[in-house]
């Protein structure tokens, strides 16, 4: 940004004075200026990014109302209240507001009272909707969450097809699709749906501050207690579950160790979700256990990590939901643990879902891509960059590149277990599970093993050396690499694949990793996170004067009746606590204090500074 060209109307004075940051990041100044020369543009941003400032600053500097589609309640209240915080005229319409607010809300927008509006796809789309923006001049249409329009993608929300029509309805309004993660199929989908001349602008989707990690899974619900008391004791997370009883099972494990967990799914009643939701969002600490119901635009900037109990089902929903980890940049941990269970799990899933063979495939593949990142031995952001067709290189802060796992010609064992489910086929007619072939395999007698006579196969008790974890292990990096197959839709039995055949006769070498028991406890210990960052970056006064600054923050938020990180992240606290600027001049050097800010709390920041200088 070249500040020498701003007017006091230009987007870089409206980025200092009303946001109170000193300069834009990455290609926001690009999109802004675009979409100001009355251009439509697909904006893809990693969760934290900045999308929000492409389209809410051209909003203020065009004429008109600015229409934010936005596809969950909650969000567009948050977004809204910190707008409101920053002294922007906003405003939302959905279920929540009653008939008299409502009717209120549609009179400020028609008098040309309000900068932004934001309202669902539904409430849009809705003949009072329409009938309210015929009625408006409008500056742009934001569409938040673009992803959405995608039926190939992970979060397909058939309303968001119909919003093709605002090209139509009003085809000399700029368009903005704004999106976190879309592949390549995705983004030419969301430019053909929903923009005339969509020109695309996508940063890099590296998030250099989240760590990746992933674990075998052996007591799953043991290994996250593990981790949460471990490393993220009074930190906020949210913790990802398959299913609403596992859900509910988790959160109360973890209360029980005192973890302030709650539950999120679809089927709990809505009062309950919300205030769920409400608790997440307003207070420090609440760890929120949870389907992928919960999370789409979350704007929490201080979650600490996000764990995952059951894998996702493609590489676009794990990064969606991990995305949603230190959107204030600083650290934060992505880790889940992962077992053959989930591999069964998910394609039996894929199987018997509705969808055409042609979906089907898709999703065998996107899950496929999910399964070579959960087994990878080398760099894991390397992987999911690439998959969103970003080069890079080792990042030195993922598991694998901070404690390498040692490869393993594992060639000979793979023979054996291979060899071993076609020698009990062909002696029995039928396909076995993994527990029985692994008994084969370590010579145990058991009532199958001896009801089908597998005990006199030449592959009885080949396998003893090796424990029933090892050959678990071993069956999961191979089902993961497609050179056997775990059939879902019949009793979980192994089958052999085209590829097992290589392995059999030596043409193909397998190498894979060896994992020891309890080698995630051996690991290299990992930096603080959370509260422990902040620690680090501040002396013993500082903090004290950081945590005195929360506290009033927490109180300023409950009197306004909004989340904390409203009224400040915690990054602007702590470059206050670390300044310790003495007046209003130096307090408007802080980045993320704005005027409207400095205005309304500076008075309260500096007696807060100067009654902790006056004890230090």
């Amino acid at each position: 940004m070249n500040a020498r060209h701003d007017s006091p109307s230009s987007p870089g004075s409206l980025l200092q004075h009303i946001w109170g940051y000193p300069a834009f990041r990455g290609r926001q100044r690009e999109v802004i200026d675009h979409v100001l020369g009355g251009h439509d543009a697909l904006v893809l941003m990693p969760t934290g990014g900045g999308k929000s400032l492409c389209f809410q600053i051209p909003a203020l500097l065009r004429e008109g109302l600015g229409v934010v589609v936005s596809p969950l309640i909650a969000l567009m209240q948050d977004q809204v209240a910190a707008l409101r915080e920053l002294g922007i005229r906003a405003a939302f319409l959905n279920s929540t507001l009653d008939a008299q607010t409502a009717r209120e809300v549609q009179q400020q927008a028609r008098r040309g009272e309000l900068d932004l509006l934001y309202m669902a796809p539904e409430r849009l789309l809705s003949e009072s909707g329409l009938s309210l923006l015929d009625g408006c001049r409008i500056a742009l249409f934001a569409i938040d969450e673009a992803h959405c329009v995608s039926q190939w993608g992970h979060d397909f929300r058939p309303e968001y097809g119909q919003l093709a029509m605002l090209r139509e309805r009003w085809p000399q309004v700029p368009r903005v699709a704004l999106t976190a993660t879309a592949d390549v199929p995705t983004r030419h989908e969301i430019v053909q749906r929903l923009l005339r001349d969509g020109t695309e602008f996508v940063s890099s989707f590296d998030r250099p501050n989240i760590r990746y990690r992933v674990v075998e899974k052996r007591d799953g619900r043991a290994q996250l207690l593990q981790f949460i008391r471990g490393e993220h004791v009074g930190d906020c997370g949210v913790v990802y579950c398959l299913s609403r009883n596992t859900v509910e099972e988790v959160a109360q494990m973890l209360a029980g160790h005192g973890i302030a967990a709650l539950p999120y799914h679809a089927g709990l009643p809505a009062a309950q979700r919300a205030a769920h939701l409400r608790r997440f969002l307003d207070e420090d600490g609440v760890v929120m256990v949870a389907t992928i119901a919960f999370g789409m635009g979350i704007d929490k900037p201080d979650v600490r990590f996000v764990a995952h109990l059951d894998m996702p089902r493609s590489i676009e929903g794990y990064f969606q939901e991990t995305g949603r980890a230190g959107r204030d940049g600083l650290p934060a941990q992505a880790w889940m643990a992962y077992g053959l269970s989930d591999v069964v799990q998910q394609r039996r899933l894929i199987e018997l879902s509705e969808a055409d063979d042609a979906y089907k495939r898709l999703s065998t593949s996107k899950l496929d891509a999910m399964l070579a990142l959960a087994e990878a031995a080398d760099c894991r952001r390397v992987r999911l960059l690439a998959y969103f067709d970003e080069t890079s290189t080792s990042c030195g802060n993922c598991d694998n590149c901070l404690n390498p796992p040692e490869l393993v010609d594992a060639t000979e064992s793979a023979q054996k277990l291979l060899s071993c489910i076609y020698r009990c086929r062909q002696t029995s007619g039928t396909s076995f599970a993994a527990t029985h072939i692994i008994d084969v395999l370590r010579g145990k007698r058991s009532e199958k093993v001896e009801r089908f006579s597998h005990q006199v196969l030449s592959t009885f008790g080949i396998g003893a050396d090796l424990s029933e974890q090892d050959w678990r292990q071993l069956l999961r990096q191979l089902a993961a690499q497609h050179l056997l197959e775990v059939d879902a839709a019949h009793f979980n039995v192994l089958r052999l694949t085209d590829a097992s055949r290589e392995v059999l006769r030596g043409a193909r070498r397998i190498h894979l990793k060896r994992q020891e028991p309890g080698a995630e406890r051996k690991r290299r210990p990992a930096p603080a996170t959370g509260t422990g960052t902040v620690g680090q970056a501040l002396s013993a006064e500082d903090f004290a004067l950081f945590e005195a600054l929360r506290a009033w923050r927490s109180g300023v938020a409950k009197e306004h009746g909004v989340p904390a990180y409203v009224v400040f992240p915690d990054t602007a606290l702590q470059a206050i606590a670390l300044a310790r600027p003495r007046s209003l001049e130096q307090l408007r050097g802080i980045s993320g204090v704005g005027d409207k800010k400095r205005d309304s709390y500076g008075a309260a920041l500096l007696a807060l500074i100067a009654q902790a200088s006056a004890h230090s």
